[in-house]
């Protein structure tokens, strides 16, 4: 199976979500301090007396107004951007500081407005108006630690399928600073525009990593399970199954066997494990021989064979288990698949 979706890293959605951790103000910290506030005003030039003077025109700054904020109102803050969280889908970042998502197909954009409407319910968020095409939230208080205070802010969230283009659009309606409304700038538009796309963005991330889950649990409930060996011709458990599918599956089998996984890494293939034997009745319901392993670390190495996923195990030396051992794991690894089936 085909997983479509990417896994998104929690670290970044953490990173996303919660803006600059060093306070408030790291969002406009001059050089230490703002003392370039105090700068006097520049005069004019007396020259000595008897002197020529030379002028250049190579630092000359035009004269001209150059409209920006200064001292505490310039915010230094990076700015956000849109998680790449649905495949295929691409931002539009609009001049008015909306943003919109044009989506691949009418499904995908079906399923991103259900995800939406589930959100607002989550997180207690009212919809003052709710069409099939608009919604208007009512007010979504964020809490950064890099605000001064409380931010709300209210939403429309709309949708259009057009001459084959499905767009996904946000717009920020209405801005609040500690409960007291004021007219929203172009810069928090765009950034919590963002931040809002990014929580929905989250949500159907999330919704279809659920789905992959469920789906490769049920991919894996018919798993052969025999000894087989690798191009080198050392023996290796082999599971008839694509990787990605027993990848998913793999530690809540492993937790019922007396494992405890204590780390993952999917682009290297290896579960960190450490196994603490279960007592002889549990083998005895299981119907299998024991597994023949002393209680302490392992790591498990899964290869990608196609349609088919290979195991080794190592110790916490990482020196592989005897043959004997591995051996005895595959029946073991069959048993539990087969109990989860009956249960």
């Amino acid at each position: 199976m085909n997983v479509n979706y990417k896994l998104a890293v929690t670290a970044v959605m953490v990173a996303a979500l919660a803006g600059c951790s060093g306070g408030a103000e790291r969002r406009r910290q001059a050089n230490q301090d703002f003392n370039y506030l105090e700068t006097a005003a520049l005069g004019s030039w007396n020259s000595p007396s008897e002197s020529v003077a030379t002028v250049s025109n190579e630092y000359a700054i035009p004269p001209k107004e150059y409209p920006g904020s200064i001292g505490k109102a310039v915010d230094i803050r990076p700015p956000q951007q849109v998680l790449a969280l649905i495949p295929g889908a691409r931002t539009v970042n609009n001049t008015d500081g909306t943003v919109s998502l044009q989506l691949v197909n009418a499904a995908e954009l079906d399923e991103l407005w259900t995800l939406t409407k589930r959100l607002g319910q989550e997180r207690q968020v009212a919809f003052d108006v709710n069409t099939p095409q608009m919604l208007e939230t009512s007010w979504v208080n964020w809490n950064n630690e890099d605000e001064d205070t409380e931010i709300s802010s209210r939403y429309r969230i709309s949708r259009s399928a057009e001459n084959g283009q499905y767009l996904y659009t946000i717009k920020l309606l209405d801005w609040r600073e500690g409960g007291a409304e004021k007219p929203v700038s172009l810069v928090n538009q765009e950034r919590y525009s963002i931040l809002m796309t990014n929580l929905v963005m989250a949500k159907y991330d999330a919704y279809e990593r659920e789905k992959a889950r469920l789906r490769a649990q049920e991919l894996v409930k018919q798993i052969p399970i025999t000894m087989g060996q690798d191009r080198g011709g050392l023996p290796v458990v082999i599971a008839r199954a694509p990787y990605n599918v027993f990848w998913e599956r793999l530690p809540g089998l492993l937790q019922t066997l007396g494992f405890t996984v204590d780390g993952r890494n999917r682009s290297q293939g290896t579960v960190d494990v450490t196994f603490r034997a279960p007592d002889d009745p549990f083998w005895i319901d299981l119907g299998i021989q024991p597994l023949q392993l002393n209680n302490r670390e392992y790591q498990l190495q899964l290869g990608d064979l196609g349609n088919r996923t290979s195991i080794t195990v190592t110790d916490e030396d990482g020196k592989p288990v005897t043959e004997a051992a591995l051996q005895s794991f595959a029946p073991v690894l069959a048993a539990a698949i087969d109990k989860e089936n009956q249960s």
